[in-house]
Parts: structure tokens; sequence; C-alpha cells
């Protein structure tokens, strides 16, 4: 049994991840989203929030687990048993940063896999902190994330 993590801050989850978890859950016979807990960060969303709005968007897929974790990723990795590292990039820019990373973990722990997956084209500009500005600003995010976490972002603001 292969099981995979895909680790973010999913703050707010985006289609552009659904696509990449939904994708994973046909390889790997369980996708764990890991939602990070990053205390150097300002989240729109607690992270009870996030793991709530991914819970539901992720309800139809019956092999996806969302958990919490802070720390090394690694360290996780290692006592949760998981055969990949799942990290989805939309451009360049992204592959050089998780490639370092990628090396980091590997250097780490020398049995941690890293798998690159692309997201689809249509997401490839789509990042949390852009749908939180366009949002901010009164712009439409309809399509761009699910429709509970316009929901939600409509009570926070």
């Amino acid at each position: 049994m292969k099981n995979a993590v895909y680790p973010g801050s999913f703050d707010p989850i985006t289609n552009g991840h659904l696509d990449v978890i939904k994708r994973s859950a046909k390889i790997f016979d369980k996708v764990i989203v890991a939602v990070l807990n990053n205390p150097n960060k300002n989240p729109m969303f607690s992270l009870e929030e996030r793991v709530e709005l991914i819970k539901y968007a992720t309800a139809d897929v019956e092999n996806v687990e969302i958990h919490c974790f802070s720390g090394l990723l690694v360290d996780y990795v290692k006592e949760k048993k998981i055969d990949v590292i799942i990290k989805g990039l939309r451009a360049v820019s992204d592959f050089e940063y998780e490639f370092q990373m990628a090396l980091m973990n590997k250097k780490l722990d020398e049995d941690v896999e890293t798998l690159f997956m692309t997201t689809s084209s249509k997401y490839s500009y789509l990042s949390s902190s852009i749908v939180k500005e366009v949002f901010k600003f009164g712009g439409c995010i309809k399509g761009l994330v699910p429709e509970i976490v316009i929901e939600k972002m409509r009570s926070k603001l």
C-alpha cells in the first residue's frame, strides 16, 4: 500500500489544490492532506477552519484524509509511515523552491521521495495569496475556490 502526503498551508484551499489532491488520489492508495501550522504566518483561517474547509471540499474522495502538523515534514512523514511527498507546481519559480526543499528533505532522510505534480493549466496562475487579494478588493473568485470557501471568506470580511 502506497501512501502519499500533500503538505501545505491551504489558506484557503483553491481549486488548484483540489486538482492535485484528486489526481493524486487516483495514483496512491491513501493521500494525506497535511495542513501546516506555521507560526511565522498570519493566516486568514485558523488551522481548524482550514481543516474543515478541506474536509468539506474533499468529501467525495474516499482515500483522502486531512491531518495537521507542525515542525519538519520529514519527521511527520516518518511518523506516519508515508512513502511519498507530493508537491504541486504551477510555474518554474515553484520548481526552484520545491526542488531545494526536496533536496533538503532527502538530506535529512534519504528514504524520503518527492513527486512533483503540475497543476492543470487552467489553475497555473492560481494561489491562495492571489485569491485573498482579489477577494479583499472585491474581485470575483468564483471558480477559483470551492463555494464553501467563498461563503467563509465573506463571513470573515
